[in-house]
C-alpha cells in the first residue's frame, strides 16, 4: 500500500509532503518530496487511553467478542490504540472485565485502564462510592500485563504501597477522582508520577491558598488528560491549558460511555444509572458521567480551539499518550507500526489502517 502526495505528520519531525510505503502492517518507506497541493494529510492513528464504552458495550461487562466490536467502532474514528476503562469494582468485577480483555483479538486493544477503586468518594462523581476503597494488592486480580493504568488518589490510605505495587508490575499511577492538596500531588510527583485523570474534572477546587491539583498540574511537569467536548471543559480552558501546560503534556481522550453513537436515553454505567439527554450523560445527582464523545470530534475540537499546527494535534492525540505510559509512541517513520489516519484538510476521516492480528 502507497500513500502518495501526501502531507505527512510526524510528531516528532513535523509536516513534510511525500509518500508513504506500508507492506505487512509496518512502514516501510517515508519519501519526502514536493507537493504543490497534498492530496491529504496522514497523521499516526489515534490513541484513547480513557474509554467506558460505545454503541451499547460497556467495560464493565463486555464480552471478548464486545471488546473486539468496541475496537471495530471507534476505529472508524481513527482510534487505532484503544485502552477500555473500567470504574470502581470488586476484586471479582474486574477480574472478569480482565479475563474477557484477555480472550479478545484485535490489533487496536493495547491495555486495560483501571479508574479506581482507589479513589477519595468525595470526588466519587459518577462512580460507585460502595466499590470505593483504600489499596491493597489483595484487592486487585491478577493482571497478566494486560492493565497500564490505574487512576488513584494520592491522599488515600495505601497510596504509598499502590506505588511500590504499580513500579513492580509495570503499571502507570494517574491521579484522579481526588480530594487531594498541592502537598500531596507534589509528593506523588517526587515519586514519580507524571500523569493526571480527566484534568481538571473530580479535582480539588483551585484556590489562591491551596492551589490542589489543579495547581500542581499548572506549575509541575505533569501529563493532563482532556475532554474536550465542550462540555467539560470551556473553549476558554482548554485555551489556558494550551497555552500553560503546552502540546507537549496534552493528552485528549473521550472518557465515553456506552451510550455514544446512540439515542438519548437511560444507560448504565458501572451500576450507575446515567441519563443522556442531548448528548450529555449525567448520574440522577446532576454529576457529569462521562461522555457521548467520539476521538475524531475531539480532534477537531481542540484544533478549532487553539488553532494549534497538525504537528501538535499529532502529539496530543497520539504521542503524548504513549509517553505519559512509558510506551514507545506512535510515529510516521520507517520500522514503525502502520497504524495510520487518512484525513482531508477539514480533519474528516477518509482513511483508517489498523494492522492485522498476530
Amino acid at each position: 500500500m502507497i500513500f502518495e502526495n501526501v502531507l505527512i505528520v510526524d510528531p516528532v519531525y513535523g509536516e513534510f509532503c511525500g509518500d508513504v510505503e506500508v507492506e505487512d502492517g509496518i512502514i516501510t518507506k517515508v519519501k519526502k518530496k514536493e507537493c504543490i497541493e497534498p492530496k491529504n494529510i496522514l497523521l499516526p492513528g489515534f490513541v484513547d487511553t480513557h474509554s467506558h464504552g460505545y454503541s451499547g458495550i460497556d467495560c464493565m461487562n463486555a464480552t471478548a467478542k464486545e471488546f473486539e466490536n468496541w475496537a471495530n467502532f471507534v476505529a472508524k474514528d481513527g482510534v487505532t490504540y484503544l485502552f477500555p476503562t473500567t470504574v470502581s469494582g470488586t476484586k471479582e468485577e474486574l477480574e472478569r472485565v480482565l479475563k474477557e480483555f484477555l480472550k479478545a483479538k484485535h490489533p487496536a486493544l493495547s491495555f486495560l485502564h483501571f479508574e479506581g477503586p482507589f479513589i477519595n468518594k468525595e470526588k466519587a462523581g459518577a462512580q460507585n462510592k460502595e466499590k470505593i476503597t483504600s489499596f491493597s494488592k489483595e484487592k486487585l486480580p491478577d493482571l497478566n500485563n494486560k492493565v497500564k493504568i490505574i487512576t488513584a488518589a494520592p491522599e488515600i490510605n495505601g497510596f504509598e504501597k499502590l506505588l511500590e505495587f504499580s513500579k513492580e508490575n509495570n503499571l502507570i499511577i494517574s491521579l484522579g477522582h481526588s480530594n487531594g492538596t498541592f502537598e500531596d500531588f507534589k509528593k506523588a510527583y517526587e515519586k514519580g508520577v507524571r500523569r493526571i485523570t480527566h484534568f481538571p474534572n473530580a479535582l480539588r477546587e483551585f484556590h489562591h491558598r491551596e492551589i490542589g491539583g489543579i495547581g500542581a498540574a499548572f506549575s509541575l511537569d505533569f501529563y493532563v488528560e482532556l475532554i474536550v467536548d465542550n462540555i467539560h471543559l470551556s473553549p476558554d480552558f482548554v485555551k489556558l491549558v494550551y497555552k500553560l501546560i503546552g502540546p507537549e503534556r496534552i493528552i485528549l481522550i473521550t472518557d465515553s460511555i456506552s451510550a455514544t453513537n446512540l439515542k438519548d436515553g437511560i444507560y448504565n454505567l458501572g451500576g450507575i444509572l446515567v441519563k443522556v439527554k442531548d448528548g450529555i450523560a449525567r448520574t440522577e445527582e446532576g454529576s457529569l458521567a462521562g461522555s457521548t464523545l467520539k476521538f475524531i470530534e475531539a480532534v477537531k475540537n481542540f484544533r478549532k480551539i487553539t488553532k494549534c499546527s497538525l504537528k501538535e494535534l499529532a502529539m496530543v492525540s497520539s504521542y503524548n499518550a504513549f509517553k505519559s505510559v512509558e510506551m514507545n509512541p506512535p510515529r510516521i517513520k520507517e520500522g514503525y507500526p502502520a497504524k495510520l489516519v487518512l484525513l482531508d484538510d477539514e480533519l474528516n476521516i477518509k482513511k483508517v489502517i489498523v494492522d492485522t492480528p498476530n
